[in-house]
């Protein structure tokens, strides 16, 4: 973060907040640079919004919050048609920005708006997703029903690694409820978000249903702590997100909090060896490994350990480059002090005892020696103490431990703090069963390696990857967006004579 903002920068374009629904330059002192990853160029600015500039943001939802909630379910069904109608049109340029200030490959940022716009397309079907329950005649001439109402202002706090996606998890599905919403994007990437943004007011939004502020730690605390916010949805790393949950909870708020991963990939040996290799590379080294529900422990049983060197040879032919080089497999990781964190863990391995097989530290491009890469690294003969092991890398780099059987995988796994996703590769219906029913983890593929649920199901990560019930999208957020009130009615007429008194709490 920079204090002062030179005057060559004064060109780049700059992250505006969006408050009272118009797009406005901050009046901070406080400013941070938007950096391409491969080439250390800045390429934007970002504002660290004032706490004046934040507190406008949540009174702008507060008071569109009171005209929005009676808005008719058609219209805001209709409004997010629109939007997901300009989302498709514009995908690939969105992309683009994603892809020069995030790194990843230009393909994986348009999967990643692409993941997104699910979401908003599933958001189209809030008539029956917002349905409450009836029952005629529950006791003598009572009906009973529920009505979903929304909630109030909510925010939401998003990743650098998923700038498409995430947001599009969030503030859709929370204004299609009738919520009003508040978001802070990375300050790391927050470009390509606002450019969806800006389609979502395009797309008619009335003023104050969106809102926008970029920050640090001080619009993470105020959001979780303002007594008009109602909820929050947080994505992003575990110490920070038990940070926004405890603090959330503190002061009365509803918290979703999406956190880290140690996700794991077990092999059997009747699994199809050509299938299973290609899905372990893609899922440990896609998106440089930063991503929540990357494959970054490979656990090999019995005599598929013989495919350990498949998995090797697999990784050397990926590609490392600059992301918006065509047939680039492996981008740049997001910054510098990112690349340094990994390339510490990698030496740590080492230092421990691992067997480091594919070593991708040191990997330059040329034209791009400044770029933050790493290139595909394995290791293997790693124990569970190992801070490989322990450690989120949040990089490409996969570790392998070897097992005898089926039963010493699930203990393995279920002993990992964390529970966001898991695979396990075989052609046995039984042992997937078993798989699926004895591992103590939220989401779970079986021969698919990122078992990210489609937006109609929900994202269910649990145990220390998630702190609180409910999650994004889905019938879960639906719950976490609204309110259920039931109502219990009798209709008298003239005619109808009066049952006299009853003090018991029966209804007849």
């Amino acid at each position: 973060m920079n204090a002062a903002v030179p005057q060559a920068t004064l060109q780049l374009p700059t992250a505006k907040l969006l408050i009272e629904g118009k797009f406005v330059d901050s009046h901070t002192h406080e400013w941070g640079n938007v950096v391409n990853p491969a080439t250390q160029e800045v390429i934007g600015r970002v504002p660290y919004a004032t706490v004046d500039e934040i507190d406008a943001a949540i009174g702008s939802a507060q008071r569109a919050f009171q005209t929005w909630r009676h808005t008719s379910i058609g219209t805001r069904l209709r409004i997010m048609l629109k939007f997901q109608d300009l989302v498709r049109r514009n995908l690939e340029r969105i992309a683009r920005t994603l892809t020069a200030e995030q790194g990843k490959t230009l393909p994986d940022a348009q999967g990643d708006i692409f993941r997104g716009l699910e979401v908003v397309e599933h958001a189209c079907s809030i008539g029956t997703l917002q349905q409450g329950e009836f029952s005629e005649n529950v006791a003598g001439g009572v009906d009973t029903y529920t009505l979903r109402q929304p909630i109030g202002v909510c925010a939401g706090i998003t990743p650098f690694n998923f700038p498409g996606m995430i947001p599009l998890w969030m503030f859709p599905m929370a204004i299609v409820c009738g919520n009003t919403f508040v978001l802070k994007p990375s300050e790391q990437d927050p470009l390509s978000t606002m450019e969806l943004v800006e389609l979502a007011m395009e797309a008619g939004l009335p003023a104050g249903v969106l809102n926008v502020v970029h920050g640090g730690k001080t619009a993470v605390d105020m959001l979780c702590t303002h007594p008009d916010v109602k909820a929050i949805s947080f994505v992003g790393s575990t110490h920070v997100g038990t940070h926004v949950y405890n603090l959330g909870s503190k002061h009365g708020k509803r918290v979703q909090s999406m956190m880290g991963a140690k996700n794991h990939a077990v092999v059997l040996p009747d699994a199809n060896r050509e299938q299973t290799i290609n899905a372990l590379v893609g899922a440990g080294f896609g998106a440089a490994g930063q991503r929540c529900m990357a494959t970054s422990v490979v656990v090999l049983v019995g005599q598929s350990r013989e495919w350990l060197p498949d998995l090797v040879e697999k990784a050397k032919l990926l590609r490392v480059s600059a992301g918006h080089e065509a047939g680039t497999d492996v981008g740049p990781v997001i910054s510098k002090t990112a690349h340094a964190r990994i390339t510490g863990l990698i030496e740590e391995g080492v230092q421990a005892g691992a067997t480091l097989l594919l070593d991708g530290r040191g990997v330059k491009v040329p034209g791009y020696e400044k770029g933050n890469f790493i290139g595909p690294t394995i290791f293997s003969g790693v124990n569970t103490d190992m801070s490989i092991y322990t450690q989120e890398i949040f990089g490409p780099v996969v570790v392998v431990l070897e097992v005898d059987s089926l039963d010493e995988a699930i203990a393995l796994i279920n002993r990992n703090p964390m529970g966001n996703g898991v695979g396990l590769f075989t052609q046995s219906g039984a042992a997937a069963r078993k798989f699926q029913s004895e591992i103590d983890v939220g989401q779970v593929g079986i021969n698919i390696s990122i078992p990210v649920p489609v937006p109609y199901f929900s994202f269910t990560g649990s145990r220390g990857s998630k702190l609180g019930d409910l999650g994004p999208y889905g019938k879960q957020v639906v719950q976490f967006y609204t309110q259920t009130k039931t109502v219990t009615a009798r209709w008298f007429d003239d005619a109808t004579v009066s049952d006299g008194v009853n003090t018991t709490i029966s209804l007849k």
